[in-house]
């Protein structure tokens, strides 16, 4: 079996553009992978084109030599461009290699470890979440800002937010919150301190993932409120310091940046012996979701996955979309992914460029988003 074509699509599904691939071989079987990228998706569409060119006439089921191959011979490792565009191609690879030997890829990787595969989604404030517990998920993820204008949640305001969404969720409904890494340590800290108590499944990324010495400042002042991160890191590599120093309670890789299905279960792995688990990043489309649940299904130390479904073209460009009923997601039971795209629908919505404006504190100086 040869590569013979890497073709590349960027599909708009209103607020957002999702960049997908597909892997052609010379026997008729294709793959499909994702490297949607806010901003990025022509950079990183050109960088699985040039990846393209190097794996052309290759064994798309070696996987691991073209993992190594696309990596390493390029002399210049790492970074969301580079890596998502390897994650995409080795998604497609390993549908690719299920489609082939006719199973599904948690098949590959030993069997899956559960039979479904617990999800959460995204609330605005208390009446959008009285809204989302009604569509039956049994955990939800409030954001880090407080309104159209930026500012960095103070420690009351963040407080009695977070008051007002789980007094209308009740105790069964687990409330997370994502700070999206935009207070120095010391505002984090005095942030913590305030929802302390509050039994919150997680504070995310507190401080920027620039500097993980910011981040153990946190670790110092002994918080019982767990503290997840990793969705701006890239590859074993990358995370190979958070987890040694044992930084976070849980990492959140995303498969569709961090290297691929290949590297994301080497990072879970890592993470599997200092007893960390995985809530893994995935706010794009189909194929970053049905790779993530391949993932999850598999390894020992999930615990739950991030579902964004803000388009009615999430579900249209499937040919049969993923399942998910009460807050879980059924395990794909097709071979590869078990997600085939529609072509047809990807080329009714071609890409539009949309504009990030970024926000910025109330004298005009730069905001982190």
């Amino acid at each position: 079996m040869k590569i013979v074509g890497v073709k590349t699509y960027i599909m708009n599904a209103g607020d957002k553009n999702w960049l997908f691939v597909k892997i052609i071989t010379d026997e008729g079987i294709h793959g499909w992978g994702e490297g949607s990228l806010e901003g990025q998706e022509k950079t990183v569409e050109k960088a699985i084109q040039v990846f393209g060119e190097r794996i052309i006439n290759e064994d798309p089921r070696r996987i691991e030599r073209l993992w190594q191959i696309l990596y390493r011979h390029g002399f210049w490792r790492g970074g969301i461009i580079l890596n998502s565009a390897l994650s995409a191609i080795d998604i497609a690879l390993w549908d690719i290699l299920g489609k082939t030997l006719n199973c599904p890829i948690y098949q590959l990787f030993g069997g899956p470890t559960r039979t479904k595969i617990r999800a959460y989604t995204h609330v605005k404030d208390a009446k959008h979440a009285v809204k989302m517990k009604a569509t039956g998920f049994t955990a939800l993820k409030a954001g880090g800002w407080p309104g159209l204008n930026y500012h960095i949640w103070n420690a009351n305001d963040l407080r009695n937010h977070i008051v007002s969404i789980k007094n209308e969720l009740g105790p069964r409904i687990d409330l997370m919150f994502d700070n999206h890494g935009i207070s120095r340590p010391s505002q984090a800290i005095r942030q913590m301190h305030a929802i302390d108590d509050l039994e919150l499944l997680w504070f995310e990324e507190p401080t920027p993932p620039d500097n993980l010495d910011a981040l153990a400042k946190l670790r110092e002042e002994k918080f019982k409120t767990d503290i997840a991160t990793g969705e701006r890191l890239f590859t074993r590599w990358g995370f190979k310091e958070l987890i040694e120093r044992q930084l976070a309670d849980i990492i959140q890789p995303d498969v569709i940046h961090c290297g691929g299905l290949s590297e994301i279960r080497r990072i879970a792995a890592m993470a599997e012996t200092y007893y960390i688990p995985l809530a893994p990043h995935n706010p794009k489309g189909p194929i970053a979701t049905a790779a993530s649940l391949h993932l999850c299904s598999s390894i020992p130390n999930f615990l739950i996955l991030e579902y964004l479904q803000s388009s009615p073209w999430y579900d249209r460009v499937q040919k049969e979309p993923l399942k998910v009923n009460s807050g879980y997601f059924e395990l794909p039971s097709k071979p590869g992914l078990g997600v085939e795209l529609d072509e047809a629908v990807i080329l009714s919505r071609p890409y539009k460029s949309l504009s990030y404006k970024g926000t910025f504190y109330d004298d005009g100086g730069v905001a982190d988003v």
